[in-house]
Formats: structure tokens, C-alpha cells, sequence
């Protein structure tokens, strides 16, 4: 994995989810590697952000500080994908019932997987797309604009070549990585300092607007990008944070435009909405 330690503060608060429903293996006391949750898209309501008579945790605080991976996602109900909107701002569940409510920790990283049609060849060489636009269309509405506006990276991922899969993958690549991972995480450590901010996707527009400082260049072209693409305010700040934690990973203190046109070039499906 690419993704950074978890802290000791983490590590307890994650042990205390999956103590909670009884996940917790035999003679590990405290979980020290960050979880990775892919329920399928049959997966409940309950299952997926908590619930029951005696409410319990679901796969939304079972992947806290760690992965949710949604495969398939328009296949998930929409009513199922709509209850993930106010998690992945919050970085919490709400279950309410009569006797009272209770809120489970649920800050997780989403990777959501969909095909680009429903025959899946949309946009690739490889086979001709059986698909109408008009089908192309309602395939990708499964997912509503809003909880799309609420994800921050939006990619086209080409199909894997023979020799790519068949080719031996170098540990020593995602360990270089990692440690970039690592770095950009210290310098986003000091830059919020003991605060509730711990990285750069929990800030709010103020934060954005102090810690998200733009040139004239750079303003320039993400106001360029908002007006061609009618991106919300929502994806304006999405597009900042991103471009600040390219530059963190740059080890660069201040925004460039290579990095704001990396993030605007991540918005991939704002224009297709």
C-alpha cells in the first residue's frame, strides 16, 4: 500500500469500530494497518452505513481511516449511493431511532469503480460500443450529480495491456510512493499544527481560501475551467485542495499552474454532467 502508517490515534479509534461489532482478531489488540472495506452493490442500506434494532456500525465506519472500495458503483441502488453524501463531507453516520442517536466515526478514502456504459467499451479502442448516447447518458445519471460533485478525483482508466498484466509489478515503485505519501502528510502536519484539520481533504472554504493561495496565472485558469465547464462551488474548493496536496507532494510551498491544471484535468466527469 501507498497510503501512510496510521497514528496511534487512529489505530484506537479503529480498534474501538471493529471491537464494537466483534471484528477484532484474536490476540491483535490494537489494529495497526489501515482497513480496506469493498462490500458488493447488493450490500443493505444497514450493511452499508449502520443501523439495526440495536444500532451497530456498517462498511462506511468499518473502512474509517482506512478504503471503501465501491466496485460497479451505478449498480448500487441509488438511494443506497445517496446515503454516502453527507459521510464523505462529515466524516461521520448519524443513526437515529426512538430510543436516541448515536454517530459512528466514518472517515474514509471512496474509490468507486463504474464501467462507462452499460456494455463497458464506451471510449476504447479495443471493441466497438454497443451503446446509444442516449443509453450512454442514463448509464452514467445512476450517479447523481451532487454525490459525483462530492468526490474529488475523477479518472478515466484505460483496459490493462498483456504485457502490463502479465509484466512483474516493482514494490520498490509504490515504496517510493509511499514515502512521497508520507512527506506530503508531515508537511499538511505542520501546516494545520494541533488543530481538527488533519489533511487537506477535511478543509472547509475558509481553509481553502488561507491555506489555498492562487497567482494570477493560476487564477486565471481555474476561473477559465470553471466557466467552460459550469463547475459548482463545490468543485472549486475539490479542485484547490487537490492542486495543494500535488504541491505537497512536489514538496512545493506555493500552487503552480502545472498543478492546478493537473487537478482541473481530474474533473473528468463534471463535464459529461
Amino acid at each position: 500500500t501507498i497510503l501512510p502508517p496510521l497514528t496511534l490515534e487512529e489505530s484506537l479509534e479503529t480498534t474501538r469500530v471493529y471491537s464494537s461489532v466483534g471484528l477484532l482478531e484474536k490476540n491483535i489488540a490494537l489494529i495497526a494497518t489501515r482497513p480496506v472495506r469493498a462490500p458488493h452493490h447488493t450490500a443493505s442500506g444497514p450493511a452499508l452505513v449502520g443501523g439495526g434494532t440495536v444500532p451497530r456500525p456498517g462498511e462506511l465506519s468499518l473502512a474509517h481511516h482506512g478504503i471503501l472500495f465501491l466496485d460497479e458503483f451505478a449498480e448500487f441502488p441509488r438511494h443506497i449511493l445517496e446515503m454516502i453524501r453527507q459521510p464523505l463531507e462529515a466524516g461521520t453516520v448519524t443513526v437515529s431511532r426512538a430510543k436516541g442517536t448515536i454517530i459512528f466515526p466514518a472517515r474514509f478514502i471512496l474509490i468507486a469503480a463504474m464501467n462507462p456504459c452499460p456494455c463497458g467499451y464506451f471510449g476504447t479502442s479495443r471493441r466497438k460500443c454497443k451503446c446509444t448516447p442516449r443509453q450512454v447518458e442514463r448509464y452514467i445519471s445512476r450517479v447523481s450529480g451532487p454525490l459525483l460533485d462530492r468526490i474529488d478525483i475523477h479518472i478515466d482508466v484505460p483496459p490493462v495491456g498483456f504485457g502490463t498484466l502479465r509484466g512483474k509489478s516493482s514494490r520498490r515503485d509504490s515504496d517510493a510512493i509511499r514515502q512521497r505519501v508520507v512527506g506530503a502528510r508531515q508537511i499538511q502536519a505542520e501546516r494545520f499544527g494541533a488543530g481538527k484539520l488533519i489533511t487537506n481533504a477535511t478543509m472547509r472554504h475558509k481553509q481553502v481560501e488561507k491555506f489555498c493561495v492562487l497567482d494570477e496565472p493560476c487564477e486565471q485558469m481555474l476561473k477559465q475551467a470553471m466557466i467552460e465547464f459550469g463547475l459548482s462551488a463545490r468543485a472549486h474548493d475539490k479542485i484547490c485542495k487537490v492542486a495543494r496536496t500535488i504541491a505537497d507532494l512536489d514538496n512545493c510551498q506555493d500552487i503552480l499552474p502545472e498543478h492546478i491544471a493537473e487537478a482541473i484535468s481530474y474533473r473528468k466527469l463534471d463535464r459529461k454532467l
